[in-house]
């Protein structure tokens, strides 16, 4: 098999041009649909012929240069897009009123799953949290499935994860400023060593809710090797832990990795296809300088922006640049979207639910391991995995445990109007291509959709709402 790249889930790369080139536990009870039995070769071996894969970043840096240390205004003057604040995103999901009320994550604990990680991140969360006021949190940082080796400024690949490690920590903490975060480094991005990393995270019991911000089409990576993982996840189910991925940043295509060019008809990606995965899809705010929404959410899809094509390509574009999200070709509906079976046909619907990632719309992270202090924008379904890490480790501790597999409950409360779940209604993750072409996605609508899921939240009411179901 050709060597290959799974795409990470922030808008910040070292190259402009990269992504084109590179880039049955309770299953009733739960109601998901069990996968077809996998056969006698691949449960041996699921991972043969996937030694050349690489779980590579789709993480970009604005071609203007990434050793720019900016401030809000400078951003939005420099990018003409849209850049925000961790103060801002807090106050955009309403989440101070549960400050208030103590309610931060304290007693849970997030676990992120990156390759190689980042080694300044100990001290770029220091400096992200003074910067926003945020307090200290216990902090740290395992390397269970093998030793990280030395970092490597040549690397592109620890370049990107240095990026993903960073969001992940940043903004699942400034989401739950009282929950422990747990870093979990790979030695490398090859996804069966990423597989060994959520198992033992998931066999240690190292924490409530696991982050993924990663993931590949399922045709690419095949049917064999995605059903591989799925024992993983009902494991995680039948422990009580919550588990999250995002849906992907190149809307309705993803990357065919055998030819490097983008698929011509919808694909999505796994592990957000899983069933027992909470799929996180990305929204574009529109935010005032407090916080406050200027307008309604809307599906992130900037994939015709001059601006952000400018920003983050550095050409006039179009790139797919948009949340991902559509129907999977490995996975049954489950039951749990039976309520939604006129959207998602027989076939397993992602999102599950949106948070922020337009690029439109960037969060500013503090980095220094290139050995520039500075504050970077970054963007993509990336951002929207650890921000809803955050409200889940919020929501057990509201409710006093783990709340574990939430999906079932998220359909639940969407069925009865909850109101803590906000509807998006506009926009689509259709892209289009440089030269021609494009690829047709999907609407928002009035309801469930393969865009945003449910919606987004309010979680001041949605926080209280989740717990109340575990």
């Amino acid at each position: 098999m050709k060597q290959g790249v799974m795409c990470v889930r922030s808008a910040r790369n070292h190259g402009a041009k990269a992504l084109a080139a590179a880039c049955a536990l309770g299953a009733a009870a739960w109601g998901v649909t069990a996968a077809t039995t996998t056969t006698a070769a691949a449960a041996v071996s699921p991972w043969a012929g996937l030694a050349g894969i690489h779980v590579r970043p789709d993480v970009q840096v604005p071609p203007t240069g990434s050793n720019l240390d900016l401030t809000l205004s400078e951003c939005q003057a420099l990018a003409n897009v849209n850049c925000y604040n961790a103060g801002q995103i807090e106050q955009a999901y309403n989440l101070n009123g549960l400050y208030n009320k103590h309610i931060t994550g304290k007693g849970t604990t997030i676990v992120l799953i990156d390759a190689y990680g980042s080694p300044t991140i100990d001290d770029d969360l220091v400096q992200f949290d003074g910067a926003e006021g945020l307090p200290n949190t216990s902090f740290k940082i395992i390397q269970p499935v093998g030793k990280v080796g030395a970092f490597d400024m040549t690397n592109g690949d620890m370049l990107g994860w240095a990026d993903e490690a960073t969001i992940d920590v940043d903004y699942s903490h400034a989401v739950a400023p009282g929950a422990n975060i747990v870093l979990l480094e790979t030695p490398n991005d090859n996804p069966g060593t990423l597989a060994n990393a959520v198992k033992y995270a998931v066999s240690h019991h190292l924490g409530n809710v696991i982050s993924q911000s990663f993931g590949l089409p399922e045709q690419y990576l095949g049917a064999s090797a995605v059903k591989a993982w799925d024992s993983i996840y009902r494991q995680a189910a039948a422990e009580h832990i919550t588990v999250l991925a995002s849906t992907g940043d190149q809307g309705a295509t993803g990357i065919n990795f055998s030819n490097n060019t983008y698929y011509d008809n919808p694909v999505v990606d796994w592990p957000a296809s899983d069933p027992y995965v909470t799929a996180l899809g990305g929204t574009s705010l529109n935010l005032g300088q407090n916080g406050t929404r200027l307008s309604p959410d809307v599906v992130w899809n900037d994939t015709n922006s001059n601006a952000v094509n400018n920003f983050i390509y550095g050409d006039d574009g179009p790139n797919p640049d948009a949340t991902g999200g559509g129907k999977s070709v490995v996975f049954g509906r489950p039951s749990y979207q039976n309520g939604v079976k006129s959207v998602t046909g027989g076939s397993r619907g992602v999102p599950d639910i949106a948070m922020s990632g337009a690029c439109d719309g960037t969060v500013q992270v503090y980095e220094s391991y290139d050995g520039f202090e500075a504050w970077d924008p970054v963007c993509g379904t990336s951002e929207a995995a650890p921000l809803f890490a955050g409200i889940v480790a919020l929501a057990d501790q509201k409710a006093g445990h783990a709340l574990g597999f939430i999906n079932p409950a998220i359909y639940k409360l969407y069925a009865e109007h909850a109101k803590g779940i906000v509807p998006v209604t506009s926009g689509n993750n259709t892209v289009n291509f440089q030269g021609g072409g494009s690829v047709h996605g999907y609407y928002a609508r009035n309801g469930y959709s393969l865009v945003a899921g449910v919606g987004t939240i309010n979680g001041l009411l949605f926080v209280p709402e989740l717990a109340s179901q575990g």
